[in-house]
């Protein structure tokens, strides 16, 4: 598979699947994304994040059995793959190495 930048929404997203490990699905994805960024996260678009880390082999999904107090819906879990953590440790460490020795700078600036 081809390595290519993962985006910002795409880090949060794994992240948040990475977070929530076993109970990483939908809804709680959405909560835990608007929770730790204090951003309110598109349904859509999250969504659309989730089937795109998953053509990439970023993520698997499974279907859990239905339950009765969901009206007989099924939830889709999703799990960070092998490749989805090499993925995000390499992005770290590209974003530790361009961060290195700036952060004194931006702090002296930024206040």
């Amino acid at each position: 598979m081809a390595r290519t930048a993962l985006g910002e929404f795409e880090h949060l997203i794994l992240l948040a699947v990475l977070r929530l490990g076993d109970e990483a699905y939908g809804v709680t994805i959405i909560d835990e994304l608007e929770n730790r960024t204090g951003r309110e996260i598109s349904q859509a678009a999250t969504y659309i994040g989730l089937k795109r880390l998953r053509d990439k082999g970023l993520l698997t999904s499974h279907l859990a059995d239905p339950s009765p107090e969901r009206g007989e819906r099924a939830r889709r879990y999703f799990e960070v793959t092998k490749f989805g953590l090499e993925r995000l440790r390499d992005s770290a460490n590209a974003l530790f190495s361009m961060w290195e020795g700036l952060d004194p700078e931006l702090r002296k600036h930024g206040g």
